[in-house]
Formats: structure tokens, C-alpha cells, sequence
């Protein structure tokens, strides 16, 4: 019951999606966590906590998403043993216990947006484990089950008579309505998509005041058609006649639709005066998070040395810069420039990087080696076990040179930085007490005898709070707000056969793509924009005085909010048709500039 596809389907996203480039090797299709606002652009300041007494590493009462020191060891990298000093966050928390929602972690970064700290629990956890975290108010998300269903999912135990504020969504309001004594049923009223509210009852603490008639977005097969005892209806649709209730005296709010989607009008009001009925204080901002993480990182780090891959994403690159604020020359950034980067990235990361931030940076210049492996090899797949194997190559060589440097010294080498994000633990399994090192991360496969431990100064954090953090600590704007890029490069957007002069049509065609979407102001407004070079077709056209034979190339211009859907974004004609021009006027060995207006699903963003 959650729903499917918050995207906008006729024209660009103004939401000022944030987007940057993964850390991995291997394809990010699935790019969570960048959302910078649901209603408009983001405040300066838009999360944060207390920097007196908050640190990064550990949540208070030891939850299922603590940072403790891992020991588990996946490929061959190894994290080290024991256990992180204890800190304490000031900022006040909500858990939003998820029951397999699409959106858990769009309502975490809705709430966040409200400045109020937000994590993601399991609806499998203890009521005891979530209150023994102390949290400040507590979200049961939307779900695919029906509450009926052989199988489903119900809420923790004592949790609905805690007397901790909660607020459900989706299915999350149905497991309330049946759990306190309401009922719940399945009828012919389904309701799917964008759907009309109507608020009764003057609309309660949570929609009082805000237009009688608005527009949400429902998604249930199951209707609750009376509220549990001491409940009052809020508002119905047509179909629903309980689309919302509360008992305000126990703090018990919930709603059939999804708050936490664009396409709800007020959504994001009524999440606020949940927080606010909650007690809950916005305190969670970036001034914040940067003082604990630099505290947290000189207590972990100590007098020890740390090294970095530097993809030139925002990930790595505020991870680097936060390290680099703790330890200073302590801290050596490894970047491999493979050859696949486009037109003046690795220019980027050598210059503006280090200018930036005054990090050591030893750079691997491994283009030749390579195009020399690549050679001959078309398979998307095996383009990425090629680039993932002399990626590890090379960044083994320069972890070696930088650890001998040190043992000169009699020091040594036994942190690796790595710009792990909150939803990259939620996905691999966090959220009910996993604790791996990601497996798309350009390291994870570094031999047995180069062990680190790991710090990973991100690691409770939003992308869109990245890119503030980013933006706050000076980097580059460049950097911070740089669209997705896979890790493999443009080697995985060139069809067929990575060659020199291949590599240099597509950067050329891929700049101009760019330049256009940043003069026309679009950068912020589309999640990323893939140019594909059909290396392996020869478009017939007229050029000049006669015919050529050139290539085409594909504008994937997409808009998203985490990349787990996206639909394909409707620039301006005007802009397409400078791209076009541009491009066919300005890189004589393409004739064609195709547009890709598929969806994901069916399509992925990037073509391989």
C-alpha cells in the first residue's frame, strides 16, 4: 500500500532535485536519498544537531542503526574490533518503522526537511529496542500487505499503547485502526494515485485550517470504515469515509494517504503539525552535524593516519573534506583517473578538490592500462568486472606506496575513509542490526594484507544533506551539486567497444549536453542526463554538400526523486534544439541526436 511512481509526468520537477555522482564501479540505478525538498528549495540550514554534545558514531541506547565498529569482514576488507565511544544526539528523534514501504525513506527525509533528526527502524524490532532509543515521536509507514492477510505484518507489541506520539500512513493507519479496535475492510474502493480530500470535523489538529478541499495521493485496496474508540474522522474521500482520524488527547494521528509524496498538496504541513503536536524541536542542522562528525572522527582516528578513494562524486568528496578538517595531513585521498571521467573531471578533483579543502591527494594516472584492458570487450557486464579489477589494481599500488611512505616515518596506515550514506545502510540490511562494508564501494575488494578500519563520516545521512554539508564546508559547487555518474564512467554509455576516439566523441558531445542544461538553469531540476553514444550504428544523414555516415547519440534527460523511479524529464524544445544543433554542428563524427522518453520501469536510467 504505498505509492507507486512520485514522479511528475507532464514537465521537469521543480523540486530542486539534488543529484551526484555515485562512489561505486559498478551502475547506481538506484541513487537514493537525494530529495532536497518536496514543497520548493531548502532553507540553509536544513537539519542539524546539538554540536555541543552530539557525536556521529553512536545512537543513544545502542538501536538497531548504531554505529558501533564492525568486525564483519566482506570481500577482503576488514573492519577493525571494538566498539566506538558512546555519544549521545541532542537533536530530538523519530523512528519510521518501516513495513516494506516504497517511501520509508522519503517520510525520514520529510521529516528531516522539517529539521527534526528521523531514522528508520523494521517493523520486526522490539516495541522495548524503539523505546529504549527515547524517541520523540514515532512514524508507522505504508506498506505492500493487507492488515488481514495470513502473514502480515503488525505493529510491535505495546507499541499503539506506549504513549509516544504516532502517526500512520498508509498501511500504517490501517494497523492502527485494527490494532485499537477500529475496522478495517476489504470493499470496491480502491483508490489509486491523485485522489480529492475532504476534511470534516474542521479537520483536526492535522489538516485544521488548511483548504476543506485538497488534493493527496492514496494508494490501498483496504478501507477503514470505522475508527477505534476515542478517535475522531478527520476527513474521507468519495471512496473512504475514515481517510484520516486522531484522538489528540493520546497523541494517535493517522492518515489513508501519503503525506510524504509531492503530489499531496499540504503534505508537508501535515507532517510538520505532527512534529510540532509531538513536542518535536528543530534542531537538526548542518553547522550541527559537521562540528560532532569532526569531534567523532579526531576521537576514532586519534594520532592514525587515513586513507580515501576520491571518486570526484559528492560522497567521497564531503567525506574527504570532513576527515581532512579532523586529522589535516593525516588524511591521503587516492584517485584513480581511469580515462572514463568526462570532460574536465579529473581536472576538477586535482584542482578545484585540493584548492578546496588543501587535502594530499596522490593521484593514480591509469588511463593506458585501462583501454588496454578494455579492449576488445562489448558486454555491459564485463566492461564493469574489467574496470572494477584494474580499479582494485591500482588503488592497491597507491595504498601500498602511501603505507610504506608512512612506515618510513614509523607510522602506519589503518583507516580507510569510505562516503557511506543512510540509505546505503538501510538497503544492506542496517536496519534490523547488519553491519557490512557497501559492496558496490570502489574498495571492497582490496587484498587480505591491506586492512583498515573503517570511518564513515556520512553514514547517518541524507544525499540532499550531504550536498548541504558539501556546500557549507566550501567545496566546489561543481562537486557538490554534480549529477549521478556511474563508477564504471563512460564506458558503460558508449555502445559497444571503449576506444580513444570514441571516449573523445562522447566527452565532446556529453560537455556540450551540459553546458546547454546549465545555461538554460536546468541542472537542479533533473536528476541526471546520460548522453549514449551508438558506437556500433552508422546513421545515414546530409552534411554539408553530400552524405555522411556518423553516429548517433541518445539524450537521456530523467526526473526523479531517488532514481528507484524516474520518469523521462520534458526539457524545453528550445533547449533540446540548441543541444541538437550544437552537437551535430560542433562533432562532425555524429549526424543524429535521438531522444530516450522511456520510464524506469520499464527502462533503467543508464542504457547498460
Amino acid at each position: 500500500m504505498t505509492a507507486a511512481g512520485d514522479f511528475d509526468p507532464t514537465s521537469v520537477r521543480q523540486n530542486r532535485i539534488a543529484s551526484a555522482g555515485p562512489e561505486d564501479l559498478r551502475e547506481r540505478s538506484v541513487e537514493v536519498g537525494t530529495v532536497v525538498a518536496g514543497q520548493g528549495t531548502l532553507p540553509d540550514a536544513t537539519f542539524a544537531a546539538d554540536p555541543a554534545s552530539v557525536r556521529q558514531n553512536r545512537v543513544a541506547s545502542a538501536g538497531p542503526e548504531d554505529l558501533r565498529e564492525r568486525s564483519v569482514e566482506v570481500g577482503t576488507v576488514v573492519a577493525g574490533q571494538g566498539t566506538l565511544p558512546d555519544a549521545t544526539f541532542a537533536a530530538d528523534t523519530v523512528l519510521v518503522v518501516d513495513f516494506g514501504a516504497q517511501y520509508a525513506q522519503l517520510i525520514a527525509r520529510r521529516v528531516r526537511e522539517c529539521h527534526v533528526y528521523s531514522q528508520i527502524v523494521p517493523a520486526t524490532m522490539q516495541a522495548a529496542e524503539m523505546l529504549a532509543m527515547k524517541p520523540k515521536a514515532i512514524i508507522l509507514s505504508g506498506g505492500p500487505a493487507s492488515v488481514y492477510a495470513d502473514g502480515a505484518p503488525p505493529a510491535p507489541p505495546g507499541l499503539l499503547q506506549a504513549g509516544v506520539p504516532l502517526l500512520g500512513i498508509c498501511y500504517g493507519f490501517q494497523v492502527m485502526v485494527a490494532g485499537l479496535g477500529g475496522v478495517v475492510e476489504r470493499t470496491d474502493a480502491a483508490e489509486y494515485g491523485a485522489t480529492e480530500l475532504e476534511t470534516v470535523a474542521g479537520g483536526g489538529l492535522l489538516s485544521g485550517g488548511l483548504p476543506p478541499r485538497q488534493q493527496v495521493w492514496m494508494s490501498h485496496g483496504d478501507t477503514a470504515v470505522t475508527p477505534p474508540p476515542g478517535f475522531t474522522v478527520t476527513a474521507r474521500t468519495g471512496s473512504t469515509p475514515v481517510a484520516a482520524m486522531e484522538d489528540a488527547g493520546r497523541g494517535l494521528y493517522g492518515v489513508q494517504f501519503h503525506p510524504e509524496v509531492a503530489h499531496t498538496e499540504h503534505g508537508t504541513a501535515i507532517l510538520r503539525r505532527f512534529l510540532d503536536a509531538a513536542g518535536c524541536r528543530p534542531s537538526w542542522t548542518t553547522s550541527g552535524v559537521i562540528d560532532e562528525q569532526v569531534q567523532s572522527i579526531r576521537e576514532q582516528v586519534g594520532g592514525g593516519r587515513a586513507i580515501c578513494g576520491l571518486s570526484g562524486g559528492v560522497d567521497s568528496a564531503v567525506a574527504a573534506a570532513l576527515v581532512q578538517r579532523a586529522i589535516g595531513a593525516r588524511l591521503t585521498c587516492v584517485f584513480v583517473d581511469h580515462g572514463l571521467l568526462r570532460q574536465g573531471e579529473a581536472e576538477q578533483v586535482e584542482r578545484d578538490f585540493v584548492a578546496a579543502t588543501g587535502v594530499r591527494l596522490h593521484t593514480v594516472p591509469a588511463a593506458d592500462e585501462f583501454l588496454r584492458a578494455l579492449a576488445g570487450v562489448t558486454d555491459p557486464e564485463a566492461k564493469r568486472k574489467v574496470i572494477g579489477r584494474e580499479f582494485i589494481r591500482a588503488f592497491e599500488g597507491a595504498a601500498r606506496d602511501i603505507a610504506a611512505e608512512a612506515g618510513s616515518h614509523g607510522e602506519s596506515v589503518e583507516f580507510l575513509v569510505q562516503g557511506t550514506l543512510y540509505p546505503d545502510v538501510v538497503e544492506s540490511g542496517g536496519g534490523t542490526g547488519a553491519a557490512s562494508i557497501k559492496s558496490h564501494h570502489n574498495v571492497g575488494g582490496l587484498p587480505e594484507d591491506l586492512k583498515f578500519r573503517l570511518v564513515e563520516p556520512l553514514r547517518r545521512l541524507f544525499k540532499d544533506e550531504v550536498r548541504l554539508i558539501g556546500a557549507e564546508l566550501g567545496l566546489p559547487p561543481e562537486i557538490v551539486w554534480r549529477q549521478p555518474f556511474p563508477g564504471p564512467g563512460l564506458g558503460i554509455r558508449i555502445i559497444g567497444e571503449i576506444t580513444p576516439e570514441r571516449l573523445r566523441v562522447l566527452r565532446a558531445a556529453d560537455a556540450i549536453a551540459r553546458a546547454e542544461l546549465s545555461a538554460a538553469g536546468l541542472d537542479r531540476d533533473i536528476w541526471q542526463c546520460p548522453v549514449v553514444l551508438l558506437a556500433d550504428v552508422r546513421s545515414v544523414g546530409v552534411q554539408g554538400d553530400g552524405r555522411s555516415y556518423g553516429h548517433p547519440v541518445v539524450l537521456r534527460p530523467v526526473a526523479s526523486e531517488d532514481a528507484m523511479t524516474a520518469d523521462w524529464a520534458r526539457l524545453p524544445d528550445a533547449v533540446l534544439a540548441r543541444i541538437s544543433t550544437r552537437i551535430t554542428n560542433e562533432v562532425p563524427e555524429v549526424n543524429r541526436v535521438a531522444l530516450d522518453v522511456t520510464s524506469k520501469p520499464p527502462a533503467t536510467i543508464e542504457w547498460e
